[in-house]
Order: structure tokens, then C-alpha cells, then sequence
């Protein structure tokens, strides 16, 4: 069983290359982040012509979640429960699904903006409620992941230079110590290996040539519990799809499953 997580940055932008990417990479279930259209606007007739079912959570012009799977949808939430929200509103962001044998939530975190930000602390807000609502699944016998757009870099081997990101949001201790802490729920970091170079970046900026010098990050994490993480028998970040016009600035994370 092949399951990936993309950051597309649009689906309408995205959409050509979104559905020759699905039939050429064979995968089975796609957590997909940033859509970026309300859940009318999306195209899921499109994706059902390509055999994949769509459970959507998304509200407009800015973040939207959603799950594709080709091997069946059930148990569909959407939102998490105990959202803080942000200027008194919940925003698109999680959606979780039963895809066949596996249950997997797509996530969109906060970006945090500026450590001074009130979004940084709603960031954080956002992360202890996100470990509080995948508890139950973590603890639990079935294979289950948290997989998208964390916006945060785990250690200081997940950023191309880490004083480049001096007094930045994505690199803090509170941030990491976030994502520490939601491991502490049973969950375990799926790290891929990079098609090219050392580091399994993710995510590339579209400025300054950020991608040909490969000046990335890895933000987009596959968080695995035991069953899930004992099934792994490749992972790896698709970084061919970041190439050239109409790319999104993130890259598929892609996991093999033995199940």
C-alpha cells in the first residue's frame, strides 16, 4: 500500500500535474494540504475518474485539507476537536479517514508567522490540541499516521543552515518541544530518504533559487505509530515533482506500506 502527503500550494493551481503524479505514482491514499478552495470548488469528479474517492475539509481561498484514497473512505472527521481557532474563527486545517486497513489524518499546521505573532502562540495552541485529538488512534492497534505540513523543522538537520533561520518561526524550541511532545502520544518520526543529496528536504522556497541550491527545509512529516511505523518497507520525498513550471514549492512525501 503506497500513502503520500503533498503540500500542493492550490489545487487549482496544481490539478494537471496533481492527477499525472497520482496515475504515475501508483499511490493508493494522499493526504493533501492547502488546497485553497472551498469544498464545492474542489475537483472531486475529476479525482473519481481516477478511481480516487475525496473527503474534504476546506473553506475558501486559504489552507483546506483533504484525503484521497482509492482503496475506500469511512469514518470521515473533519476539523479538530478542540480547535483553539484564530481572530474568532476555526480555520480548515485536519481531517482524518479510515482507508482500508489504515486511519491517517491530514494536517495543516499553523505557520506562526513571527515569534511575536499571535498566530505563533496559536500555532502552539493548535499542536496540544492536535495531541489530544489522535490519542485514542495513536494508542491504538491499527496502523495510523499524522502526516502534512507540519511548518516546523524537527532538529537542526531538517533546514539547509541553521543560522539562517536565526529568531524565526519553524525552528524554536517551543515549536520543537511541540512536536516532542505529540510523539509522547505513540508516535514516531517517518523520515524519508532523499532522492538527491543528503538531507530529505521537503520544501523549497520560490525565491533566490532556494531549490537548484537546495536550500530546503523538511516540514512535511509522516508521524507513524507502532503499527504503522513496523509496516514501513520504504519511505522517501518524491523531489522530481518540485521540478519545473507550475511546481508547488513542497515536494510528496511517500511511504510503502506492508499491509
Amino acid at each position: 500500500m503506497r500513502i503520500a502527503t503533498w503540500n500542493v500550494n492550490s489545487i487549482t493551481a496544481r490539478l494537471p500535474r496533481l492527477l499525472a503524479w497520482l496515475e504515475s505514482s501508483g499511490t493508493d491514499v494522499l493526504c493533501l494540504q492547502e488546497a485553497k478552495v472551498s469544498e464545492e470548488q474542489f475537483p472531486s469528479e475529476r479525482l473519481r475518474e481516477l478511481g480516487y474517492e475525496s473527503a474534504v475539509h476546506a473553506t475558501g481561498r486559504w489552507n483546506g485539507v483533504a484525503v484521497l484514497s482509492r482503496v475506500g473512505i469511512e469514518d470521515v472527521v473533519k476539523g479538530l476537536p478542540g480547535d483553539p481557532g484564530y481572530d474568532g474563527s476555526v480555520e480548515a486545517r485536519a481531517i482524518s479517514a479510515t482507508c482500508g486497513p489504515v486511519r491517517v489524518w491530514s494536517v495543516y499546521v499553523p505557520n506562526g508567522r513571527e515569534v511575536d505573532h499571535p498566530h505563533y502562540a496559536y500555532k502552539l495552541q493548535w499542536l496540544e490540541a492536535l495531541k489530544a485529538a489522535v490519542a485514542g488512534d495513536a494508542a491504538g492497534s491499527r496502523p495510523f499516521a499524522v502526516m502534512g505540513d507540519y511548518n516546523v523543522a524537527p532538529t537542526d538537520e531538517d533546514v539547509f543552515d541553521r543560522a539562517f533561520f536565526e529568531g524565526s518561526t519553524h525552528v524554536t524550541p517551543a515549536e520543537r518541544a511541540a512536536l516532542a511532545s505529540l510523539r509522547e502520544a505513540g508516535l514516531s518520526d517517518v523520515v524519508p530518504r532523499p532522492l538527491k543529496y543528503d538531507q530529505p528536504f521537503t520544501y523549497w522556497d520560490y525565491r533566490q533559487l532556494a531549490f537548484p541550491k537546495n536550500r530546503g527545509m523538511r516540514i512535511d512529516l509522516v508521524y507513524a505509530n507502532a503499527p504503522f511505523a513496523k509496516a514501513v518497507g520504504d519511505a522517501y520525498v518524491d523531489r522530481e515533482e518540485r521540478k519545473g513550471k507550475g511546481a508547488s514549492d513542497h515536494a510528496p512525501v511517500v511511504v510503502d506500506l506492508d499491509v
